[in-house]
């Protein structure tokens, strides 16, 4: 008995895993196969007749439109990926292969979930740019934005500073008290920093126990001696109860100025090492 592929099509739409769906020249579903409420949450009778335009992510519905109009002018579009909002307000990122199809007057496409994906590739460009443990800007990004802010800075005529710091004392914690409460320290001393900082400086971890604070647009020395005070004044306060009796290490600070100390961000670093260690030896006498 031969089988009949008219009856067999519609329910191997609905087994799949990705969704089908059939959206008018106007935009508006009519036709969604029943993957689609693990997708958007919503069932099939809820869609039907309704904008698919209406569940997209607010942020993504320029770039839609121009998908859209280029499936609609018979180019598909197999790559496409956007984000909607299901019906328990989560966001779910979708990645397309669409067609216009002139017989049905129609514009078919098949949805894939790659939110699990999408989040991965997040995950990792935020790693490329920011330290694992603290969340602060790492090394790399932090010397693109000093060079950058050197940049502006020349065509301004403004002043720059940087900020390098190191803890006193931190290898003692590691070896007292473990790595485990070590990293811990380093996260508070990180949120500290942060908490000083304006929207227009940048705090970075540039490996083991150093941080650097780039400070933008400053108008004059005693601006900076003032953030550094602030600076040494949060790192002062003492360590919460969940740290026992451990005691708030001390931190030195080494600045330097463009373009009173250096002119390019191997120069400055350099100073305000320098300067950090100076600062250090001089704690230790």
């Amino acid at each position: 008995m031969p089988v009949d592929l008219q009856t067999l099509y519609p329910r191997l739409i609905h087994l799949m895993l990705d969704t089908v769906f059939v959206v008018d020249s106007s935009d508006r579903i009519v036709f969604v196969s029943d993957a689609c409420e693990a997708l958007l949450g919503y069932r099939a009778d809820e869609l039907i007749g309704t904008l698919i335009t209406g569940y997209l992510h607010p942020d993504d519905v320029p770039a839609t439109r121009g998908s859209i109009e280029r499936v609609m002018n018979g180019l598909p579009h197999v790559d496409f990926r956007n984000r909607y909002i299901r019906k328990d307000g989560a966001v779910v990122s979708i990645l397309w292969a669409a067609f216009w199809s002139e017989e049905f007057d129609a514009r078919i496409g098949v949805a894939r979930n790659v939110t699990a994906l999408a989040e991965a590739e997040q995950q990792l460009r935020f790693l490329a740019h920011h330290d694992p443990l603290t969340g602060l800007t790492n090394r790399a990004l932090f010397t693109d934005r000093l060079q950058t802010a050197l940049n502006a800075a020349q065509r301004n005529e403004n002043t720059v500073a940087l900020l390098f710091l190191d803890v006193n004392g931190f290898k003692a914690i590691n070896d007292v008290h473990g790595h485990a409460v070590g990293d811990q320290v380093l996260c508070e001393i990180a949120r500290r920093l942060q908490g000083c900082a304006r929207k227009s400086d940048t705090v970075a971890r540039m490996g083991g126990d150093e941080f650097t604070v780039l400070l933008t647009n400053v108008h004059c020395g005693e601006g900076i001696e003032a953030k550094v005070a602030q600076l040494i004044s949060a790192l002062a306060q003492p360590l919460g109860r969940e740290f026992g009796d451990l005691q708030m290490p001390s931190c030195s600070i080494g600045v330097a100025r463009f373009p009173e100390h250096g002119t390019d961000a191997d120069a400055l670093l350099s100073h305000a090492d320098g300067e950090m260690y100076r600062v250090k030896r001089q704690r230790g006498r």
